[in-house]
């Protein structure tokens, strides 16, 4: 049985890859037939320049992804295609994060999988 939680409990990441890479990553959550989201396979990945304040993230959440490779922030996305063996990284937006940031980024993302009390908005 998958692993279902509320839409809304899902909260972005904040961390920092690489050099001082700053980035936030939006879990992009999918409703299911019930109504609840399951465990997201997608994240977006946007650079970071408030270093973790929170400013306009819920723009960014807002956005589809049609809209989303306009802004000059957006880095692409993970997709977890077999959690824990499958991944792959998507930059379809104006700039790119590097191989040695893609393989830390998902460290960081399999950890935020691995831990759902990182998940919940308090």
């Amino acid at each position: 049985m998958g692993l279902i939680i509320k839409q809304d409990t899902m909260k972005p990441i904040f961390t920092t890859v690489g050099d001082n890479h700053h980035l936030l990553i939006i879990p992009d959550s999918e409703a299911s037939a019930n109504g609840h989201a399951v465990l997201t396979y997608t994240y977006s990945i946007y650079t970071d320049h408030y270093n973790g304040s929170g400013e306009f993230i819920e723009k960014k959440e807002r956005k589809l992804h049609l809209e989303i490779k306009n802004d000059p922030d957006y880095l692409g996305y993970i997709t977890f295609e077999q959690p824990g063996k499958l991944f792959s990284y998507t930059a379809d937006g104006p700039d790119e994060i590097t191989v040695d940031e893609v393989h830390e980024l998902i460290e960081i993302i399999n950890h935020y999988r691995d831990t759902p009390r990182l998940w919940i908005i308090d």
